[in-house]
C-alpha cells in the first residue's frame, strides 16, 4: 500500500486519535498476570498491540474483545501462564518484544520470541544484557537479533542496573523481570523516560519506589486486577499537532490525549518553536493525566532542541523533523542516538526523505541539523516504519509538488485508520496499491 498526497490543504475540526500504544501493550501484559478480571477501554486496535494480545492468548489467557477498544482480560496470576505451542510472533512490535523478554525470562517454560522481517532486524542486546546479569538464559541471532530463545526455569536474582542510555523499554524490561526475581531490582535512568510501567504496576497494587533517578521493586509480590482507561496516544496526535502548526488557516482540537509528563516533549519542543498550542479540560483518568489539545497555525522558527527533552519526545521526532523543515532557520538535534534503533534508523531514513523533498540537512552521529525552507515532491521510502510514513504524509500540506509515500502497510501497527482521519481533517491523501 502507498499514499499519494496532493500538495496543499488545511487542517481543521475535532478528532480523537487511537489509544496509547505503550499503555495498550502494558494493559494486556499486566492484566494477564493479575489475579481477577481487568477491563480495558480505549485499547489500541493496531497490529502491534494485537500481537501482544495474541501472544498472551497463546499462553492460555482468556481475553475478550468487545469492539471500539473494549477488552476484558481474565488474569491467571504471575505464575499462571502456560507454555505456548510454538513461537510467539510479535509482528512489528518492538515494545512488545522488549517487554516480553523481561516477563518470559521468569517463566518455568521455554519461549521463542519472533516477529516480522523488520522486527527481526532490530538489535535486542540492550535488553538481553541486563537479563543475563539477572540469571536469564537467552540465545539470539547474530548481533543480538530475533528470533530469541529464552530458556525457562532460570532463577532470576534482583540486580541494580544503570541504564547506559535513557530508554523506557529497557527500564521496563528489567523491572518486569524483577517481578520474578529474588530480592530487589532497581534501575537508574540517566534522564527521565516514560513511566507507564511504574504507574500501571502501582495501579495493579504492586509497590514501586522511586528515589531520585532510581526506580525499584521487590520480587515475589502479586498483581490485582484493575480497570484501565487508555487515553489517546500523544505519539499519534503528534502528526496532527505538527500538521496544524505548519499549515496556514488550520485550527484543530484533539480530545482526550494523554499528557503524561514523561511524554510531552513534543509539546515542549513545538512551543519552543513558536507553536500556538493550548491545553483544555486537563484531568486525570486512571492515574494518567489527559487533556484536550487545541492547535492553530503559527509561523515556526528553528531551535536548538534541549537534550533533556529528547527522551520525552523520542517517538515524535519524525513529525518534529517535518516541523523543522517548515520552520524559518535552523533546527539542531543532538543526543538522540536512540533513534538509530527504532523500527528503522530514523535519523538516516528521515534525512533520506528530506533530501528527496529538497530540504537541506546534515546528519550527525547522534542527531541531525535541518534547514527550514521549501518542500518539493517525490517518492519517499519508509523503510517499513509507520512513523516515517505518517511524517512525510503531513509534509504534503506545505509541499509544492505531489508526494508519494511507499510501503505504508505498517501504519496500521500504531494508527489504524490514519488515512481516513487525515482525509477527514483536510489532508489530500489517496490510498492505492503499490
Amino acid at each position: 500500500m502507498e499514499f499519494k498526497l496532493l500538495p496543499g490543504g488545511t487542517i481543521s475540526g475535532e478528532a480523537r486519535v487511537p489509544g496509547d500504544k505503550s499503555m495498550s501493550h502494558r494493559s494486556i501484559m499486566l492484566g494477564a498476570l493479575a489475579e481477577g478480571t481487568t477491563r480495558v477501554s480505549g485499547f489500541l486496535e493496531g497490529d502491534d498491540a494485537l500481537a501482544t494480545l495474541a501472544a498472551f492468548r497463546a499462553m492460555g489467557v482468556s481475553i475478550e474483545r468487545h469492539g471500539e477498544g473494549e477488552v476484558v482480560v481474565h488474569g491467571v496470576g504471575l505464575h499462571g501462564l502456560a507454555a505456548p505451542d510454538g513461537p510467539l510472533d510479535l509482528g512489528n512490535a518492538g515494545t512488545g518484544m522488549r517487554l516480553m523478554c523481561g516477563l518470559m525470562a521468569g517463566q518455568p517454560f521455554d519461549t521463542v520470541l519472533t516477529g516480522d522481517a523488520s522486527l527481526c532486524s532490530r538489535p535486542m542486546g540492550r535488553v538481553i544484557d541486563p537479563l543475563r546479569l539477572m540469571g536469564a538464559k537467552i540465545d539470539a541471532q547474530e548481533g543480538g537479533r530475533p528470533p530469541l530463545k529464552i530458556t525457562g526455569g532460570s532463577q532470576l536474582k534482583g540486580i541494580h542496573y544503570d541504564l547506559p542510555m535513557a530508554s523506557a523499554q529497557v527500564k521496563s524490561c528489567v523491572l518486569l523481570a524483577g517481578l520474578y526475581a529474588q530480592g530487589r531490582t532497581s534501575v537508574t535512568e540517566p534522564a527521565p523516560t516514560r513511566d507507564h510501567t511504574e504507574r500501571m504496576l502501582r495501579g495493579f497494587g504492586y509497590e514501586v519506589k522511586r528515589e531520585g533517578e532510581v526506580i525499584s521493586l521487590q520480587g515475589g509480590g502479586s498483581l490485582k486486577a484493575a480497570d484501565i482507561d487508555v487515553p489517546a496516544d500523544i505519539s499519534s496526535a503528534a502528526f496532527f499537532l505538527v500538521a496544524a502548526s505548519i499549515t496556514p488557516g488550520s485550527d484543530l482540537l484533539l480530545t482526550h490525549v494523554g499528557i503524561n509528563p514523561t511524554r510531552i516533549g513534543v509539546l515542549n519542543i513545538l512551543n519552543l518553536m513558536g507553536a500556538d498550542i493550548t491545553l483544555k479540560n486537563e484531568r486525570e483518568v486512571g492515574g494518567e493525566p489527559v487533556a484536550d489539545i487545541q492547535v492553530r497555525y503559527a509561523p515556526l522558527h528553528g531551535v536548538d532542541i534541549p537534550e533533556d527533552q529528547v527522551p520525552l519526545a523520542i517517538d515524535e521526532f519524525p513529525a518534529l523533523f517535518i516541523a523543522a523543515a517548515c520552520a524559518q532557520g535552523r533546527t539542531v538535534l543532538r543526543g538522540a542516538e536512540e533513534l538509530r534503533v527504532k523500527e528503522s534508523d530514523r535519523i538516516a531514513a528521515m534525512a533520506e526523505g528530506l533530501n528527496t523533498l529538497g530540504v537541506n540537512n546534515e546528519v550527525l552521529e547522534d542527531g541531525i541539523i535541518i534547514e527550514g525552507g521549501t518542500i518539493g515532491g517525490g517518492e519517499i521510502r519508509t523503510h517499513m516504519d509507520h512513523r516515517i510514513a505518517m511524517a512525510f504524509s503531513i509534509a504534503a500540506l506545505r509541499a509544492e509538488q505531489e508526494i508519494v509515500v511507499l510501503d505504508c502497510d505498517h501504519v496500521a501497527t500504531s494508527f489504524p485508520g490514519f488515512d481516513a482521519l487525515a482525509r477527514g481533517l483536510g489532508l489530500q491523501i489517496i490510498v492505492q496499491a503499490d
